[in-house]
């Protein structure tokens, strides 16, 4: 299995949402549209020839000022090709609610934690997570500390429990 391969059997499965493709020697990077995270995951762990079968990590990004404002991504491996290769999403918030995306859970158990601090960190919210309760930050935190619009020192209102 190679890059080439990869990029090959996700365009005969999805064709046009695939966004964008994307080779380095660490491997490939594939762009989805958010709505097709969870069918491109199943692919990709389920397809037997391809065989992602571990998550090694989920990241948020923030592009502010830019729009789409988000991205996710996730760090796949399959074992059994010595493959890496990374799945990404970019999100924006809609409407006032707080940007969203389906979780990943259900396919890599992996993700729950990782999920959980980008969710934390960043404000993105993970639809369907089994646990969406707060990993690292005290519960009365409502700011999203990795966000580019984060200001350095806080605030009194955002994080009540530093020190002025």
């Amino acid at each position: 299995m190679n890059q080439v391969r990869i990029r090959e059997k996700l365009t005969e499965k999805f064709g046009s949402d695939i966004l964008r493709f994307d080779s380095t020697f660490e491997g490939i990077s594939v762009g989805v549209p958010p709505e097709k995270v969870l069918d491109v995951c199943h692919y990709l762990r389920d397809e037997a020839e391809l065989n992602f079968d571990f998550l090694s990590f989920v990241a948020g990004i923030d592009h502010h000022p830019a729009q789409p404002r988000f991205e996710v991504v996730y760090q796949l491996y399959s074992v059994k090709n010595v493959q890496r290769m990374r799945l990404k999403a970019k999100i924006e918030d809609q409407d006032g609610n707080p940007p969203s995306i389906q979780s990943v859970v259900e396919i890599w158990r992996t993700a729950d934690w990782h999920e959980r601090e980008t969710a934390e960190m960043f404000g993105i919210k993970f639809l369907n997570h089994p646990d969406p309760r707060k990993l690292l930050l005290p519960d009365e935190w409502q700011a999203h500390p990795l966000r580019k619009d984060f200001p350095l020192e806080g605030t009194e209102e955002d994080t009540p429990d530093l020190p002025s």
